[in-house]
């Protein structure tokens, strides 16, 4: 089942303002002239009526000659205007005339092939409208000339049959202007609106489980929002409650781990030397370090301001020397290898002493309890810990981080000090890798920044 893509609030209402003014300003217009035709302003200004009933009329017999179609409108127009009088020509010479002009338009008639477009009336000014018009117009019968009166109305059906020509060539360019305008607007203004969201998302963004106490902010949040930020901080808060109560836990299990586990190592201390009691021993010590594992856990620090300079030959060979007689009894030899005497890094002497004890028992533990430990130090600021177990297979080499992650069912698992291991390294700004062993086996490679 796919994810359906998340839409973009910003986008979806860019595109509904669009929509919305394309829609206003189609009513708009829609009711203006609504108005006027309902209010006689269209008809009383309107000085084309007839010319246009007649336009629609015209047309040509078989013979090519001009006549009239009888239709509903050109009857309307007969009835509404008994003295109708009009004179319609072509260039051909074709000529159709009905009514008898008025005798104070009678000379423009024999004018008519000097004259374009012509409004005449008797009155001196700008009449409307006038008594009579000429006019060129394009028919079904081709371009005609129409001398007539004026008296002719406006349909209202002639006005409805031309909105689809209104809106392509009126409304629909505007619209398109003002759908521009508000594709480049509005997205500025929407961001400007939300850029307090955007805060917030980014704060959110920088949430991690080290970083407690964290807050998304409120400020410049849309008050629509303000109710989501605020269920999300009260969920942060108890986030937090609930993972202070579980470091809590930890370290007092470590706590109450660290007495038994003494007593146990000091009864079998006091038992003969036997194989068994070295695995005893062994075992002893496993819970040791789980326990300092966990506190381990509950005292990782992730603030780096104070950090010193750490000596990695000098921390090596003391984690040899402490571990030694376990890998001894073990089964192991052991070796130290640096690379130069001294070999500075910026970091916190505990935090990787600890890592480094973590990989040499892990070693320990799996490497097969046969062979060399090596423990070497490498340039630039590398710490390789290598055995001749059996390695560990390349699919595996990430998940053997987790905590208690086992690579075989029968293992015994590597705790929590891999996976320590790994927070260590990105705590200094470093990695932890594991390669292939010069001789078999694994290479973990701890790397520091230079």
């Amino acid at each position: 089942m796919s994810l359906r893509r998340p839409r973009s609030l910003k986008w979806s209402l860019v595109l509904r303002i669009a929509i919305l003014q394309c829609v206003m300003l189609t009513l708009i217009i829609a009711g203006i002239i609504g108005v006027m035709l309902a209010t006689g302003i269209i008809p009383h200004d309107y000085e084309d009526g007839t010319m246009d009933v007649l336009a629609d009329a015209v047309a040509r017999d078989t013979n090519g000659a001009l006549v009239l179609k009888e239709n509903s409108d050109l009857a309307k127009l007969r009835s509404d205007v008994p003295d109708l009088w009009f004179i319609i020509r072509d260039k051909e010479g074709h000529r159709l005339q009905e009514g008898t002009v008025p005798a104070k338009f009678q000379p423009f008639v024999a004018l008519l092939d000097n004259i374009g477009d012509a409004r005449i009336d008797p009155a001196i000014g700008d009449a409307a409208p006038p008594g009579g018009k000429i006019r060129w117009t394009d028919t079904a019968a081709g371009k005609v000339q129409i001398m007539s009166g004026t008296k002719g109305e406006l349909s209202l059906l002639r006005v409805l049959g031309s909105a689809p020509e209104l809106f392509l060539q009126g409304i629909l360019p505007l619209a398109g202007l003002m759908a521009l305008a508000t594709l480049l607007a509005t997205p500025w203004v929407v961001r400007g609106a939300l850029s307090g969201l955007g805060n917030a998302a980014r704060a959110a963004g920088q949430i991690d489980i080290d970083k407690r106490g964290v807050q998304l902010p409120l400020d410049g949040v849309p008050k629509e929002v303000t109710p989501l930020v605020d269920a999300v901080n009260a969920a942060l808060s108890r986030l937090d409650a609930g993972y202070a109560r579980h470091k809590r836990f930890l370290s007092d299990a470590a706590h109450e781990l660290r007495t038994p586990v003494a007593i146990l190592n000091t009864r079998l201390a006091a038992l003969p030397a036997t194989p068994e009691r070295a695995r005893l021993l062994q075992d002893a010590a496993r819970l040791s370090t789980l326990a300092d594992q966990l506190l381990d856990l509950q005292r990782l620090d992730r603030q780096a301001e104070h950090f010193g300079p750490v000596d990695l030959v000098a921390l090596a060979r003391n984690v040899v020397l402490d571990l030694a007689p376990m890998a001894f009894a073990a089964g192991y030899e052991m070796s130290f290898e640096p690379a130069k005497e001294k070999l500075i890094v910026r970091g916190d002497r505990t935090a990787i002493e600890r890592a480094v004890t973590n990989l040499v028992q892990n070693a320990i533990d799996h490497g097969g309890k046969a062979g060399r430990i090596s423990i070497s130090i490498r340039s630039p600021a590398m710490i390789e810990v290598l055995d001749e177990g059996d390695g560990v297979p390349p699919s595996e080499r990430e998940r053997i981080f987790e905590p208690f992650y086992r690579l075989h069912p029968q293992d015994h698992g590597a705790g929590l000090g891999l996976n320590l291991v790994r927070d260590l390294m990105q705590l200094h700004g470093g990695k932890v890798e594991v390669l292939d062993g010069k001789a078999g086996g694994a290479c973990f490679r701890m790397v520091f920044p230079a």
